[in-house]
Order: C-alpha cells, then sequence, then structure tokens
C-alpha cells in the first residue's frame, strides 16, 4: 500500500484519538458538522491522503468540541510543514483559544490593566487552581 503523504503529522493522529473519545458521535455526523459537502473527507483527512483546508480548522475544532488554536496549529503544520509553521508561530505568537482570551481578560481586569509579571507566587497561586 502506497504511503499516504500526512499520515504521520499530529492532525491525523488527534484526529484518531479524538473521533474515538466522541463516541457515540459517528465520523459522519463530525463530516456533516464540519461543513462537508462530501463526509468521504474527513475520512480522507483522517488517513492521511489529503490535508485539513485552514480555513476549515475552526468548524473541526466545533464539530470535535476541541481547542480551536490547537485544531488550526495542527492544520498549519500540515499545510506549511512543522518548521515553517513553528516560524509563523514564533512571529505571530501561538493562537489562543476562546478560554484562554476569558483567563487573560479577568488577569487584565483582576489587575487593574496593568501589566502583571508572573512572579512564582502568582504562578504556585494558578497551578493550586488546577491542583498541581
Amino acid at each position: 500500500m502506497a504511503r499516504r503523504p500526512y499520515s504521520d503529522t499530529r492532525l491525523v493522529q488527534y484526529l484518531e484519538k479524538r473521533i474515538l473519545e466522541m463516541r457515540p458521535v459517528t465520523q459522519n455526523e463530525i463530516a456533516i458538522r464540519t461543513g462537508f459537502t462530501n463526509p468521504n473527507m474527513l475520512a480522507m483527512i483522517k488517513s492521511g491522503a489529503t490535508k485539513l483546508p485552514l480555513d476549515r480548522a475552526p468548524a473541526l475544532a466545533q464539530a470535535l468540541e476541541a481547542d480551536e488554536a490547537y485544531v488550526l496549529r495542527l492544520a498549519l503544520e500540515q499545510a506549511v510543514g512543522d518548521t515553517a509553521a513553528k516560524a509563523i508561530i514564533d512571529i505571530l505568537g501561538s493562537p489562543i483559544s476562546q478560554n484562554e482570551r476569558g483567563w487573560i481578560s479577568e488577569i487584565r481586569e483582576a489587575s487593574g490593566h496593568v501589566d502583571p509579571r508572573l512572579t512564582s507566587r502568582a504562578r504556585a497561586a494558578l497551578r493550586g487552581i488546577f491542583g498541581k
């Protein structure tokens, strides 16, 4: 069997895992929720036969109940390769999720809109919230 060009990407690995986790929702239902006119498109992406179009990353993330920023990063790696994706993220910054925007907004509000440094005490308090 011929090797598929995107089969070794992190997006393919993530899709395999996330689709299993979403059961009983079917792969076909996820494809429809993503807006693919051909439900086989998701199967082709999952198998590594084709890459995820960047403009479909947000819809796929929503269909997977996943972090849009993370799925976009994985799709970007597929589209331009790991090295170029890293360069883009290094220059433009890592995309953040809607939930992360909420945290940042709250930090800004709580700090009086100053730019607080992340101290070891603040880091410990934040990790305490998550039981780390």
